[in-house]
């Protein structure tokens, strides 16, 4: 299908505008209000406004430095905001806590406990018996499909192991959202298309608000309902897109119009074509070969 014969990103099936209009019912369950962020004179966000309702998926896309980590940990509370605010539940937030569930990109498991350890250990620190805290590790275990792993440590796991108990370590405490900062972006394509899969089975079967950032255009149209794109030097909305892909989203929808029209506009807002033509960033090369030699001889 070729570009002019995509439909436009805003069209929407209805099945697919009674989902959102369902979906703007809900309560809000994470509220950001003119966030702004600045280190020293450089100003990271500015002016950031976002409702993101419960059980709602919402992903982050932008350019390089348009401030999409720090905008997640100032949701985390692993980042103080200059102004504004970061309400969950229409409380303030401030500070890390058991609400706010939080995935990396890189392997943050202790590396001397084992799968089940690692998932207790959060359950423990919020005060569980040992005993609950067990049964309900295993639980998740199960849930993740790591049941014969339970007893293994992280260095015997690959990486979407890893990244399986680093969402169940996550969600153990069950967490109001949970937040995920570019967690498949260190995997190989088949592993995280298969850890795609995961969080999507994941967040339709348990009561969670997922906050997505990536930097992978295909996977933000095939996770979320709403993507939220910053532009940068200073972070910013840019536009706030709802995803018209029916639900619930498979691989076979790559190339669905839909998905390639949602996925060419977002393209565009991140890289606009008079950007692409004046881009500083290209390389100054010297041609290291004399132009008749036989390896300069195919250019």
């Amino acid at each position: 299908m070729t570009e002019k014969e995509l439909p436009s990103y805003l069209d929407q099936a209805p099945e697919v505008k009674d989902r959102f209009d369902r979906l703007k019912q809900r309560p809000v369950t994470m509220e950001v209000k003119g966030l702004n962020k600045q280190f020293g004179e450089v100003i990271a966000l500015k002016d950031i406004n976002l409702k993101i309702h419960k059980r709602e998926f919402v992903c982050v896309i932008g350019p390089s430095g348009c401030g999409k980590s720090t905008l997640i940990r100032i949701l985390a509370g692993l980042e103080q905001a200059s102004s504004g605010q970061v309400l969950l539940n229409g409380e303030a937030v401030t500070e890390p806590g058991p609400e706010r569930g939080m995935v990396f990109q890189g392997y943050t498991l202790f590396p001397w406990l084992t799968v089940k350890k690692n998932i207790m250990f959060g359950l423990i620190e919020s005060g569980y018996d040992k005993g609950t805290a067990e049964s309900e590790a295993r639980e998740w275990i199960n849930l993740i499909g790591l049941t014969k792993f339970e007893n293994s440590y992280p260095h015997q796991l690959s990486g979407g192991m890893k990244q399986r108990v680093a969402i169940a370590r996550a969600l153990a405490n069950r967490p109001k959202v949970l937040l995920m900062d570019e967690p498949f972006g260190a995997l190989d394509a088949q592993t995280r298309a298969k850890m795609q899969a995961y969080l999507l089975e994941i967040w339709k079967n348990i009561d969670i608000t997922v906050f997505f950032i990536t930097h992978d255009l295909d996977e933000a149209v095939y996770l979320a309902d709403r993507i939220l794109v910053l532009k940068a030097n200073p972070g910013e909305v840019q536009e706030i897109v709802e995803v018209p892909v029916p639900q619930p989203r498979s691989p076979d929808q790559f190339m669905n119009p839909e998905f390639l029209a949602t996925k060419q506009h977002i393209e565009e807002l991140i890289h606009p074509p008079s950007e692409q033509e004046e881009d500083d960033d290209h390389l100054n090369l010297v041609r290291m070969v004399h132009v008749n030699d036989d390896v300069g001889s195919v250019f």
